[in-house]
C-alpha cells in the first residue's frame, strides 16, 4: 500500500496553501476548498464539498460547502479571490453544498450561478398547482380568491442571486458543459443534480457534487459528446454502499467507461477510497482538503 501511495502522490502534484493567483501564469487545476479529510494545514475540515476550477483562463467555483464561515476561512487561507469568477455551479440543493453561497454573495453579489432545475432555487410555481379550479367553492376557499395571477414566483433563500436553472446539457462557456441528471435512487428519488464537464484535448474532466443519480448515469449524460473520460472529481455517493456494489462501480468505471483517473472526495466513502485506489492504482489522485490537482 505504501508503494502505491508514493506512486500516486508522485504522479499527482498536490499544493497546500499559497495559491494566490499570478496573472502572468495560466494554470489548469482543481483546488479542493471544502472536504472532511486532508493533510494537516491551516484549513478547516467540514462535511461538504467545494472546489475551485482554473482552466484556460476561466475561473469557476463548484459548490460552496456546508458552512459559510468555514468556506470563507478556507478561501482566504488558500489565497483565492472569488470576485472575478466566470460563473458558479451548485450541484444540488443539499446544505453541505450550498451554505457558502451566503458568503459568496456578500463579496460577489452579481456572479452568475448555475443550479439544477429545482424549485429550491426559485423559478415559477407550476400553474396547474393553482389554476385547476372548482367554481362551486366559495371565494374564500379558492386560490387567490378565484382570480390567480399570471405567474407566482417560487421562493428561494437566494432570491436576489442571478441563478440560471439548467434542465438540459448546456455549454456554460467554451470547454465547460453542465450535465443535468435526476436521481431515481431510493432516498433521493427525483432529486435533480448538476455536474460539470471540462473539455480538455485528452478527454473530459468531470466534477460531481454527490452523484446521487449514480456516477455512471452522469457519465452517460455526456458520453455522446466525448466518450474519453480523463479524470473524475468529487463525491461518488457510495459512503453506505455494500462492498459488492463499490467493487462493481470501481471496475465499471475502469473497464466499461474507460475512465483514466479518479480524484474522489466527500461522500465517496473510505471503503470506496481504498477500492478505487486498488483498482486504479497509479491513476488514483489524492484530492483531500487543500489539494490542487493539475489538469491535462
Amino acid at each position: 500500500m505504501r508503494r502505491r501511495l508514493s506512486i500516486c502522490f508522485a504522479a499527482t502534484p498536490v499544493l497546500l496553501l499559497n495559491l494566490t493567483q499570478n496573472p502572468a501564469r495560466s494554470v489548469n487545476r482543481v483546488t479542493i476548498l471544502v472536504d472532511a479529510f486532508g493533510k494537516p494545514s491551516a484549513l478547516k475540515m467540514d462535511w461538504g464539498f467545494s472546489a475551485f476550477v482554473e482552466y484556460e483562463g476561466k475561473r469557476v467555483l463548484f459548490d460552496t460547502g456546508n458552512n459559510a464561515e468555514i468556506f470563507a476561512h478556507n478561501v482566504k487561507a488558500l489565497g483565492i479571490d472569488l470576485t472575478p469568477l466566470d460563473f458558479v455551479v451548485i450541484s444540488h440543493r443539499h446544505g453541505d453544498h450550498t451554505a457558502g453561497l451566503h458568503h459568496l454573495l456578500k463579496i460577489n453579489p452579481g456572479v452568475r450561478i448555475y443550479a439544477p432545475n429545482d424549485e429550491h432555487f426559485g423559478g415559477p410555481t407550476p400553474v396547474n398547482f393553482y389554476r385547476r379550479s372548482a367554481p362551486s367553492l366559495p371565494t374564500y376557499m379558492r386560490y387567490f380568491g378565484g382570480t390567480p395571477p399570471e405567474n407566482v414566483p417560487h421562493g428561494s433563500a437566494w432570491k436576489d442571486a442571478r441563478i440560471t436553472q439548467v434542465n438540459k446539457l448546456t455549454e456554460a462557456a467554451p470547454n465547460f458543459r453542465l450535465i443535468p441528471t435526476i436521481s431515481q435512487v431510493q432516498g433521493t428519488m427525483e432529486l435533480p443534480e448538476l455536474s460539470l464537464s471540462i473539455q480538455t484535448p485528452k478527454g473530459q474532466v468531470i466534477l460531481a457534487g454527490c452523484s446521487h443519480p449514480g456516477i455512471e448515469k452522469i457519465l452517460g449524460g455526456v458520453s455522446a459528446v466525448d466518450a474519453r473520460f480523463r479524470l473524475i472529481f468529487g463525491g461518488f455517493h457510495l459512503v453506505t454502499a455494500p462492498e459488492a456494489e463499490i467493487e462493481r462501480v470501481a471496475v465499471a468505471l475502469r473497464d466499461r467507461w474507460k475512465v483514466e483517473g479518479v480524484a474522489p472526495g466527500h461522500c465517496t466513502g473510505e471503503p470506496t477510497f481504498a477500492t478505487l485506489q486498488r483498482v486504479f492504482d497509479g491513476k488514483y489522485h489524492y484530492a483531500g482538503l487543500g489539494a490542487a490537482i493539475e489538469l491535462p
